[in-house]
């Protein structure tokens, strides 16, 4: 087996340390604390959400109150959908602040694209920022997984309600 290809390689420090020097920006580490900073945020956020839907829905449970907990998912989604806004919103302040672009609506609709990862528009970056995508649009996919996986809890939740409810019989306990 040649491993001969490999022996070209920089180490890991030196790839970084061109990287660096090729984006010649110094407060991309603003950026990607920022990013970290913003999915801290959303991640608590969202535990906070999930965590009110089902101590809300345990609450009607016992009170045999049903149907009303396809309420407390809508406004979770509602609550969900509107920490997503806030971080495009957050994201659109923060490149604002470093001039990334000319115009306030540019700046908005770019920072929308990239945490969608829709990607649509064309903008041209100056060289310094050209990770900004790449570390706007990985802090919007893991925030959208977080979202995600909470949203199928909470409509498990309610999927399971209603199956044992249908039946007139609750779920076998298993014991």
């Amino acid at each position: 087996m040649d491993l001969g290809i490999f022996s070209n390689l920089p180490s890991f420090s030196t790839l970084i340390a061109e990287i660096n020097t090729d984006m010649g920006n110094s407060q991309i580490w603003l950026i990607i604390f920022a990013a970290c900073l913003m999915l801290t945020i959303h991640g608590v956020a969202v535990l906070a959400i999930a965590g009110a839907f089902h101590a809300l829905d345990r609450k009607m449970q016992n009170r045999k109150i049903y149907g009303a907990n396809f309420l407390s998912y809508f406004i979770a989604i509602l609550l969900i959908i509107g920490s997503h806004l806030a971080e495009i919103v957050a994201w659109a302040y923060l490149c604002v602040a470093l001039k990334v672009f000319p115009t306030n609506p540019q700046t908005f609709y770019f920072a929308g694209e990239m945490y969608t990862t829709v990607g649509y528009g064309d903008y041209s970056l100056s060289e310094h920022w050209r990770i900004l995508p790449i570390i706007i649009s990985f802090s919007g996919i893991f925030a959208v997984s977080m979202s995600g996986a909470a949203m199928y809890s909470m409509m498990g939740t309610l999927l399971g309600h209603s199956s044992s409810n249908d039946s007139g019989q609750k779920a076998p306990s298993g014991d």
